[in-house]
C-alpha cells in the first residue's frame, strides 16, 4: 500500500454553514406551488440528500412532475440569492474549516476531495467563493451520482485518485454521509455542528471542531493500517 490518503468532505454542515440559504430557498419554492413550507427541522434533516430525493421526502404527496418543478424552482431561487448575496455570504466557512483544509493540503501523501449532495455549479460557486480552488483534487457531486448514501461517490472518487478503502476517510455531519462511509468501506469521522445530531452518526470519531480533526485522523491511519 502506497503512503498516499483520501480525505473525503462533505459540504454543507460540514464545511459550510449554508443553512439559511437553504431554508429560504425551500420556502420560497413551496411557496411558488402553493404548499406549506416544510418545518425547519424536516428541510435541515434531508441536506445531503439529492434534490429530487429530498422533494420527494419533504411532498410525498406529490407527483413525479411536481417533485420535478419544486426542485427546478428551489435551484433557480437558491442560485438568484447566490448571486444576490455572494456565495461567501450564504455558505460561509465554519471556523476553523479553512485553516484544517490548509494545513492537511500542505501534506504531500493526503489528498482531499469532495463528496457532495450539492450540483457542479453550487459545489463550484462555494469554492470559488472560498477561494479553494486547488485544494480538492477529486470533486463529486449530485449531477453525477445517485443520491446518498449510495457509495457511488466515494468509489468514484478512490478510483479517480487511486486509493483503497483503507487509505480513505468521509467527514460529513449527517448520517447519509456516514452510511455511504460504510457501504463504501472507508473510515468514517463525523462532525457536531453539522444538520443531524450526534447521536445519529455512527461514526469512528465524532469531533466537536476542528482543530480535532488532525488527532482523528491519525487514530483513523493507524487502526486501518
Amino acid at each position: 500500500m502506497t503512503d498516499l490518503r483520501l480525505i473525503l468532505f462533505d459540504v454543507d454542515g460540514t464545511l459550510v454553514d449554508s443553512q439559511r440559504s437553504i431554508l429560504a430557498a425551500m420556502q420560497e419554492a413551496f411557496a411558488a406551488q402553493d404548499r406549506p413550507t416544510p418545518p425547519r427541522a424536516e428541510v435541515l434533516d434531508i441536506v445531503g440528500l439529492s434534490l429530487e430525493r429530498a422533494m420527494a421526502q419533504l411532498a410525498p404527496d406529490a407527483s413525479e412532475a411536481e417533485i420535478t418543478l419544486l426542485s427546478t424552482l428551489y435551484k433557480q431561487s437558491y442560485h438568484r440569492n447566490r448571486v444576490a448575496r455572494g456565495a461567501a455570504v450564504e455558505a460561509p466557512l465554519y471556523p476553523g474549516a479553512r485553516a484544517a483544509l490548509d494545513r492537511l493540503a500542505a501534506r504531500d501523501t493526503q489528498l482531499l476531495g469532495v463528496a457532495t449532495g450539492k450540483s457542479r455549479r453550487g459545489l463550484e460557486a462555494v469554492i470559488d467563493a472560498h477561494g479553494l480552488t486547488r485544494h480538492f483534487l477529486t470533486r463529486q457531486v449530485a449531477d453525477d451520482h445517485p443520491s446518498k448514501p449510495n457509495p457511488s461517490m466515494i468509489l468514484a472518487a478512490m478510483d479517480e485518485m487511486g486509493v483503497t478503502p483503507a487509505q480513505t476517510v468521509m467527514i460529513g455531519d449527517t448520517s447519509y454521509d456516514m452510511d455511504m462511509a460504510r457501504a463504501a468501506g472507508v473510515g468514517r469521522i463525523a462532525v457536531s455542528w453539522g444538520y443531524h445530531p450526534p447521536h445519529r452518526l455512527q461514526a469512528d470519531h465524532v469531533i466537536d471542531n476542528f482543530d480535532a480533526l488532525d488527532a482523528a485522523l491519525d487514530q483513523i491511519w493507524k487502526d486501518r493500517a
